[in-house]
């Protein structure tokens, strides 16, 4: 691919592409963008894997996340998309269309995931009408679950994690 799927105000938004597996490291290095997401440790080993995910989804089921760039930079700000899923305790989320977004800490408060989440699902819904979309936050990520709110996602369930409650919510087809 030679540019962005799309734009928006602040950002480019790209399919995964080897060249965002340093990017990945680097923004998955921060213990506090971490903490919602397991807070386990990472390693280069590991983001190259999720980046082989991201772009699995997009292989065999033509949606995915979008690496998010600052517009018209190569600066990698974070990740955002609907992607397929299948988290392995059902409740919705198995074999579903899921959204997504992880994003540096500097973007935190200025409606930069908002802006890439709102635009990620305009173009899922271009593409795939009618479609329910999931997705599960931490149940104290209230910034998150702000976002979601803000994306006409309401809760349907939950799920217990060791010491962590997921919030399940949906965007109704």
């Amino acid at each position: 691919m030679n540019g962005p799927e799309f734009s928006t105000e602040r950002l480019e938004m790209w399919r995964p592409a080897p060249r965002d597996h340093a990017a990945l490291v680097d923004l998955m290095a921060d213990d506090e963008v971490r903490r919602h997401l397991g807070s386990r440790p990472t390693s280069a080993v590991e983001e190259f894997n999720r980046l082989c995910r991201n772009a699995g989804s997009w292989a065999l089921f033509g949606y995915g996340i979008f690496s998010c760039r600052a517009r018209g930079t190569d600066e990698v700000l974070g990740i955002c998309g609907v992607f397929h899923s299948w988290r392995g305790f059902g409740n919705g989320l198995d074999d579903t269309p899921e959204i997504g977004w992880i994003f540096a800490r500097k973007t935190w408060g200025r409606g930069v995931a908002t802006e890439a989440a709102r635009a990620s699902l305009a173009w899922f819904d271009a593409a795939f009408p009618g479609r329910r979309v999931a997705c599960m936050i931490d149940d104290i990520n209230l910034p998150s679950l702000a976002v979601a709110g803000k994306l006409g996602f309401v809760r349907y369930d939950e799920q217990v994690d060791g010491d962590t409650t997921l919030i399940l919510l949906e965007r109704p087809a």
